[in-house]
């Protein structure tokens, strides 16, 4: 456990002093559960944004885009339910004065048994070397047995506590696992209660309740109450989706792990409307494309598994989480759910407004089933940055700190770097800088000694360093160096465009 927390604040002081992520308002001593990005923070956002969103709406033709506000009508949220059910269960230890999330809790319970089955199995690796046989020495082995057997009796309570709201049952499992406060210690909790999440305000400048609206809690309202506009104005035919990267927020009264829960957050949500019995197959079909998108990025497969959701959210009849292994366990990354027609029907019956769509193919009017993936920005961005730190070991000693970041996410495609700032070495590295810069984000740097620019570029992840140097007046080449290998190679001025592309 010291490691993993040991990492993690290694990521996190890396995020900052590389210009990646800042605590928000830190001249003010900052608020808490929410950043800011950094100019290499917003470039590696932005290409993740792009990659995601040419996923869906350039490589599928019947996805297209939307950009809704974050304000919107109040009988929304109240059609959506979000005013009756967006609420966590807190509870509070009377020693401490400080509040949790109840379901969290019991979370982290469980996670501590998954790592104590994870202890066995290195204890086991070490003691039968090449010989060990993981899966059957899960399936046979009295003490982890023992602990897959708690994890499952307690989960299977948990779930169905969550799913009948029973708030007393889930402080009643708290202090039976004798769940102590992680800062008092003790067990002295409160009753556990609702808090809604959702953030409200005033519009207009009397204050009465007509006036009162909220900052919305997810972006995927905005792609239902625009349903009809998108499907009219692009002549859509079902099945098809409607994409959309917006800001969201929640106001979290647990909120932690740096950028994993905040209170701004920025979600990437596509929702796919299809014929009523076909919901099914396009969800396995929406599991398995957005596990190849995952995967595309290069992080190895055995740091994603799905989560089937025992408890159902009100609009679902199937949901299943992609989770990452991020330095503290695995925790979701991503949310595919079948949504069923309730959020069409409920803003027809809320708005007054007929939502239906005519299918030729069967000449009948219903109103859409939806599949809807939905992936959190900020959670990407920390699943890609926690798995590209790495500090390596080299021959003479000396450690070198290296983000590893999939070349096409990285803030820079390549850095041009003048060995020295004379003889006429800049104004050719300047040359090559404005031949790259409208195919690729090029970063241009003379100042400190060559091995120490390198070292930078290695902590922000920058894939290609191109070095001018004092033969390149004569013979016209670079010293390319590939960022994970470290070696390097004579390239051709000429040629630098298509050697980048190439790798």
């Amino acid at each position: 456990m010291a490691n993993t927390e040991d990492f993690f604040k290694k990521i996190t002081s890396h995020a900052k002093e590389y210009g990646f992520i800042y605590q928000s308002s830190e001249l003010y001593d900052g608020l808490s559960a929410v950043y800011d990005y950094g100019p290499n923070g917003v470039e590696l956002k932005n290409n993740i944004k792009n990659y995601w969103w040419k996923a869906m709406t350039q490589m599928h033709e019947n996805i297209v885009g939307l950009d809704s506000a974050v304000f919107m009508h109040p009988k929304i949220w109240k059609a959506s339910g979000h005013v009756d059910a967006f609420n966590d269960p807190l509870i509070d230890n009377k020693d401490s004065k400080k509040r949790y999330r109840a379901d969290v809790l019991i979370e982290d319970y469980l996670a501590k048994i998954e790592e104590k089955i994870n202890k066995e199995i290195v204890k086991a690796k070490k003691r039968f070397g090449d010989n060990f046989n993981q899966e059957q020495f899960l399936a046979t082995s009295d003490r982890v047995k023992g602990y897959q057997a708690q994890i499952e009796n307690v989960h299977s309570r948990f779930a169905e506590l969550m799913n009948n709201n029973d708030l007393k049952g889930l402080r009643d499992l708290i202090i039976e696992l004798e769940i102590a406060c992680p800062i008092s210690g003790t067990r002295n909790w409160t009753d556990v209660r609702q808090f809604n999440l959702m953030f409200a305000t005033k519009m207009g400048s009397v204050s009465d309740d007509s006036d009162t609206i909220y900052l919305r809690p997810e972006t995927a309202q905005g792609i239902f109450v625009n349903y009809l506009n998108v499907q009219k104005t692009n002549r859509m035919k079902i099945p098809f989706g409607i994409a959309q990267i917006g800001k969201a927020f929640r106001n979290e009264i647990v909120a932690r792990q740096f950028i994993f829960r905040m209170r701004e957050f920025e979600q990437m949500e596509m929702e796919f409307f299809c014929r009523p019995g076909t919901e099914m197959q396009w969800f396995e079909y929406w599991k398995q494309e957005r596990l190849n998108w995952h995967l595309a990025l290069g992080i190895p497969k055995e740091k994603y598994r799905y989560h089937d959701h025992e408890k159902l959210a009100h609009y679902a009849n199937a949901a299943t989480d992609i989770e990452f292994e991020f330095p503290f366990g695995f925790k979701e990354l991503e949310g595919i759910h079948s949504r069923t027609d309730f959020d069409l029907k409920r803003h027809q019956e809320f708005s007054g407004k007929k939502i239906q769509y005519f299918d030729s193919e069967i000449n009948e009017s219903y109103t859409p089933y939806c599949v809807e993936t939905s992936i959190g920005l900020d959670r990407t961005f920390l699943a890609v940055f926690s798995y590209a730190y790495n500090e390596e070991t080299l021959e003479d000693g000396s450690v070198r700190t290296v983000m590893k970041l999939p070349k096409m996410l990285a803030p820079y495609r390549c850095a041009v770097l003048p060995l020295v700032g004379k003889d006429g070495l800049p104004e050719i590295a300047h040359g090559i800088v404005n031949d790259l810069r409208l195919s690729y984000r090029v970063h241009y740097e003379e100042k400190d000694t060559i091995g120490k620019r390198y070292r930078r570029h290695d902590a922000i992840g920058t894939p290609f360093c191109i070095t001018v140097d004092n033969e390149t007046p004569q013979d016209n080449c670079v010293t390319i160096r590939e960022r994970d290998t470290m070696q390097q190679e004579r390239v051709a001025i000429e040629n630098i465009r298509e050697y980048i592309a190439k790798h």
